[in-house]
């Protein structure tokens, strides 16, 4: 079994942009900003914000990271946000969510620029993806496609089950997958026969939040099995795959933490650099 490496293709990939990065300030004699918004001082959140402001700075982004109280009101983050949208020297704007429940999650979403909204949330972006157009795509998603590619080349034909259909993952996993030429099942909680959907597929994408949910008897010979999940238990952070009983018939499976999760960050600095040559 292959165990797919993200932090090691992370890595990878980062190199390449910090190469960009540099070209870019030498063409332009500018350097992509990424600016992160992030209200209120959940943990997680926090610590999330820390790991995107040290990737950006390690391949040459300028990044800003703004912080409001849990109390912010909705009116001071939209402002902010229309302020950012108009500065020529931000590139990416990202809202950290979750979000305090007095703010509405939509409303910040559709105020960020669609040129510049790093996450692909925007209902523009959301739009020209499943549309098969040029769009920025959410940054997950876009680390876990990469990853596959990385494994085969040539996907088409092949069939995909995504576990899962959240706007943040599923979705946007199944357009990319489509764009490929695979025959795209999305499965969720009222799925019947989730097991037996799971046992099609050559490719599985387990994005629902449910450890250990997939198990090794659902996994056919020689899929390739992308766990998105992160989630804490007793037995500390587990994924939403059953790494020990998967891992002794797939192809290749991605462990958790250390497959996704260094993806997402490395596809928001691409997301990021992307949004500044559009611009420039």
């Amino acid at each position: 079994m292959i165990l797919i490496d993200g932090k090691k293709v992370a890595a990878e990939i980062r190199e390449e942009l910090k190469k960009e990065v540099s070209d870019l300030k030498s063409k332009t004699n500018k350097v992509p900003g990424l600016t992160v918004v992030l209200i209120g001082d959940m943990a997680p959140s926090q610590i999330y914000v820390r790991m995107k402001e040290k990737a950006a700075n390690e391949v040459g982004l300028k990044s800003e990271v703004i912080r409001y109280p849990d109390s912010a009101e909705e009116k001071t983050v939209l402002e902010k946000i229309d302020e950012l949208n108009k500065d020529k020297s931000v590139s990416g704007i990202l809202v950290q969510l979750p979000l305090p429940k007095h703010i509405d999650k939509q409303k910040v979403i559709e105020a960020i620029s669609p040129t510049k909204d790093v996450d692909g949330f925007h209902p523009a972006n959301v739009g020209n993806l499943s549309s098969g157009y040029e769009s920025i795509v959410p940054c997950t998603p876009l680390g876990c496609y990469l990853l596959i590619k990385k494994l085969e080349k040539n996907l088409s034909g092949k069939k995909a089950v995504i576990v899962g259909r959240s706007n943040l993952n599923g979705k946007p996993m199944a357009q990319l997958l489509l764009k490929e030429n695979c025959t795209v099942t999305i499965t969720h909680s009222k799925t019947k026969d989730l097991k037996d959907e799971c046992l099609e597929a050559d490719i599985i994408v387990a994005a629902v939040g449910i450890p250990e949910l997939v198990k090794g008897d659902w996994v056919k010979k020689d899929a390739i099995v992308i766990d998105v999940g992160i989630n804490k238990t007793d037995k500390g952070i587990v994924g939403d795959v059953a790494f020990d009983e998967v891992s002794k018939v797939a192809k290749a499976l991605t462990p958790v933490p250390g497959g996704v999760g260094p993806m997402t960050i490395a596809c928001l600095l691409k997301n990021t650099i992307e949004c500044f040559k559009k611009a420039h």
